[in-house]
């Protein structure tokens, strides 16, 4: 974390007014109803699982050990196991876990389609579903879980995992889009109104099948599905799902979609990853998801190695801040339509022309944003658009609401001091507009100043002598506004 001040001895003004990323439209967005989570929990008969370290019951009977039924309990846990050689997989010595450690672990499976309303806790445990390996194919082959007042730690694996259950969609890049359905989905979490979740996990490392280098086991995230995963709120939607990761958060192998519910969560890595390439979508329809990424050497807020689409909800995400990861990362396309979504990291993202939300998407100056800032966002009234503490340094912001607006002048302000900024935007389609980015008023006598002074770093004097050439040639004389045809920037900002 680079925190230096600068070696100036120049009070240069930066109040100036930002330039608007605009974005382009589409013609249709699939958006499930508001009422998914309620079409999925009264589909079916629902059953009350409850954990506890002392016993598990289902339906208030208690299921006892290695006993086949519909949830069945053991301690056989896939974890990446000590001691193994290269031919076991590709883990070290920090993803390895011993036999004792793992066999302490109690492990909760559900093996029948159905709602299960869990509760209860398993200090060391794991949650799995598993409807067997042909479930994949089987559209009645669906569990909703719904989480109401459930703690699950696992320090070996994923606190919860569904290895097989439905999968709604095509693994076929060709036919791939970020307009996904995944209602039909068999992995599905509904966060119980007024309930408090906590899910603690760890991960597996790649295991290969025997005698090859193919995958049999690799589980990055603390909260876990092979297969596309829907979570919603119940009717208030203000029940919370916590999600705390040694390495990733959230992750699923094809597809995830958001409708509802407050999703918090803290990673070493990643916090959301989907990880079918060029096929998976995050997508995020509605509710709160705050994501405090990256707390180990590197990681974005969501990582989708397809698209992120988000068309509603509130969604803050904050990457790695010195590894070159990003807020908001997709591998083909961000599409952004609607919600508020905060990106703060190392890196910037391009934005889809497809989108249908405006953004600002910012470089900030250096070490202005560290751990704990206050940053916010003003219009040209003073009105506060955007406001949030930084859980820690960023160089990047990406912004979007439906607040902005094209032809809008706004002010970023860091713990109150007004910051200097580059655009880092993609450019504007036509249709959509391009506000005005207006160059910061260049102190008098400046430029004599410079010819002069002997003790300016060679980056410094390069950038400032950028500015005021750009100023002097500005429409309207030395004090005007920048020109803002796409692909022309402010000169980039020394990195000191």
């Amino acid at each position: 974390m680079n925190t230096a001040k600068r070696g100036l001895s120049l009070a240069v003004v930066a109040a100036f007014a930002l330039t608007l990323a605009a974005c382009g439209t589409q013609s249709t967005t699939t958006t499930p109803t508001p009422d998914t989570a309620e079409t999925i929990q009264n589909s079916a008969e629902e059953h009350e699982l409850v954990l506890s370290d002392d016993g598990i019951s289902l339906d208030r009977i208690t299921i006892s050990e290695e006993d086949p039924g519909d949830v069945t309990v053991s301690h056989d846990i896939v974890y990446y196991e000590a001691g193994q050689g290269s031919d076991y997989g590709e883990g070290g010595a920090d993803d390895e876990h011993g036999a004792g450690e793992a066999a302490a672990h109690t492990v909760v499976t559900i093996r029948t389609a159905g709602t299960y309303r869990v509760s209860g806790t398993l200090s060391q445990g794991q949650l799995a579903v598993d409807l067997g390996e042909e479930a994949k194919d089987d559209p009645e082959a669906v569990v909703t879980l719904i989480l109401d007042g459930v703690s699950v730690t696992c320090t070996v694996a994923p606190a919860l995992i569904f290895y097989n259950v439905y999968e709604c969609s095509s693994a076929d890049e060709e036919t791939a889009s970020w307009e996904v359905d995944t209602s039909a989905a068999g992995a599905n979490v509904i966060i119980a109104d007024g309930s408090e979740n906590n899910f603690t996990g760890s991960y597996v490392a790649r295991i290969y099948e025997e005698g090859t280098t193919d995958k049999l086991h690799k589980y990055d995230g603390a909260f876990y599905s092979k297969m596309s995963m829907n979570i919603s709120g119940e009717t208030l939607g203000d029940g919370v799902l916590n999600i705390v990761g040694d390495n990733e958060g959230l992750d699923t192998e094809m597809h995830l979609t958001i409708n509802g519910g407050v999703i918090n969560i803290e990673s070493g890595n990643d916090g959301i990853n989907t990880n079918e390439d060029n096929v998976s979508v995050t997508t995020i329809n509605g509710g709160t998801v705050n994501i405090n990424a990256g707390l180990g050497s590197e990681g974005d807020g969501i990582d989708s190695n397809g698209w992120l689409v988000i068309n509603g909800g509130y969604v803050f995400a904050s990457a790695n801040s010195t590894s070159g990861d990003s807020g908001l990362d997709a591998t083909l396309d961000i599409v952004l339509n609607g919600g508020t979504a905060i990106g703060t990291g190392s890196m910037l993202d391009a934005i889809s022309e497809e989108s249908q939300q405006r953004y600002l998407a910012l470089r900030v100056e250096a070490a202005a944003v560290s751990e704990d800032s206050e940053v916010k966002l003003t219009d040209a009234e003073g009105s506060v658009l955007f406001s949030f503490t930084a859980p820690k340094a960023a160089q990047c912001l990406l912004l979007s609401s439906e607040d902005l607006s094209s032809d809008g002048d706004y002010t970023l302000t860091v713990n109150g001091e007004v910051c200097q900024t580059s655009d880092e935007g993609a450019g504007a389609p036509p249709d959509m507009g391009r506000g005005n980015m207006q160059m910061m008023e260049i102190p008098s006598g400046l430029e004599e100043w410079l010819s002069t002074a002997t003790d300016v770093p060679d980056e410094i004097r390069t950038w400032l002598e950028g500015l005021i050439e750009q100023q002097n040639n500005a429409p309207g004389g030395p004090v005007g506004n920048m020109p803002t045809e796409p692909g022309q920037e402010l000169p980039q900002e020394p990195n000191i």
